[in-house]
């Protein structure tokens, strides 16, 4: 999965718009692939009937992806297990996101200061 930002920072320009619009790109696409897992979630507890209607589902699968936990929604007892679950892997999830945002912005400013070749 990184290795074709990989390959294309290493071809990269190092000026600041070009090495921007891509961190905007590669985040863009973080926070969509984020807000698919959400869905898939919520969309599951609302097929499960855990809550009552898909706004419910949607409000409580993203508040708990986030790990904000506001409380005012549960899932019945027999599903309850599912919330951590959900929150574990929002947590792993984030942290895979800033570890792939971090290794481009690395290659990035690798190439950027090493010195040119003639």
């Amino acid at each position: 999965m990184l290795n074709p930002v990989l390959r294309l920072t290493a071809q990269l320009e190092t000026r600041f718009w070009p090495v921007t619009w891509l961190l905007v790109r590669i985040t863009w696409w973080l926070i969509v692939v984020h807000f698919v897992e959400i869905a898939l979630l919520a969309l599951f507890f609302w097929w499960r009937k855990c809550l009552p209607d898909a706004e419910s589902s949607f409000y409580f699968s993203g508040v708990t992806y986030a790990t904000i936990g506001y409380g005012d929604l549960v899932l019945p007892k027999e599903w309850r297990l599912l919330g951590p679950a959900e929150g574990l892997t929002g947590i792993m999830m984030s942290g895979l996101s800033t570890a792939f945002l971090f290794a481009a912005l690395s290659r990035m400013y690798s190439a950027r200061t090493r010195p040119k070749e003639n």
